[in-house]
């Protein structure tokens, strides 16, 4: 077995973590993790609010639907995306294209491109949050895998008030969030994997 397969065996939404602290040189790997992972057109659209103080934790779990993870786990990751730098024609756009050292003929059919491609699909703050907050589960699935190869658990949360919990975190009009992600050590023994076969998901062409 692969070590990335037993990760990802590993790997499981865990309801209940331990009261004890993932090191901190092992949670900035898992942030590395994050940081390091693709986005389309290289956007990086996302932001990583680490949750560690028990009082703003405790603070949050009524907002996410009173579940034990938000309290419990130690370190709770808010997945923000930002909304406005990603829009067509902005400095930021500009810049993550010029990092690459692109000459100035081939920076500007780039930013065409990216213009043309994404206008039509950023007709709404909704539009824009669809695509920004795909991004954003990429970089979770890695963070989530990754962890796992650290025999560090996690839970990805979808179960809460969006509009609260960014009131709570006092996010700039820019930002949502797209997910949350608790991380830390298992309390209760592993469940089985439920998960449909290869012939059911896959079609050959």
């Amino acid at each position: 077995m692969s070590e990335f397969t037993e990760a990802m065996r590993f790997r499981h939404a865990c309801k209940r973590f331990r009261d004890e602290k993932i090191p901190q040189e092992q949670f900035d790997e898992i942030l590395e993790f994050g940081r390091m992972s693709p986005s389309s057109f290289g956007m990086e659209p996302w932001r990583f609010i680490v949750v560690t103080d028990d009082a703003l934790k405790a603070r949050m779990r009524p907002l996410c639907w009173n579940q034990a993870q938000i309290t419990e786990c130690s370190h709770l990751l808010v997945i923000a995306a930002d909304n406005e730098s990603v829009l067509p024609g902005s400095d930021y756009v500009e810049r993550m294209f010029k990092r690459r050292g692109l000459p100035q003929e081939a920076l500007e059919h780039y930013l065409e491109v990216y213009k043309n491609h994404m206008t039509p699909r950023f007709h709404s703050r909704e539009a824009v949050e669809a695509w920004t907050h795909k991004q954003c589960y990429i970089a979770a699935a890695n963070m989530m895998t990754g962890a796992a190869s650290l025999r560090i658990d996690s839970c990805p949360i979808e179960g809460f008030e969006k509009a609260e919990v960014e009131r709570l975190l006092a996010l700039e009009k820019a930002f949502s969030v797209a997910l949350l992600v608790a991380f830390g050590f298992r309390l209760d023994e592993q469940p089985s994997h439920h998960r449909l076969p290869l012939d059911a998901i896959v079609e050959r062409r």
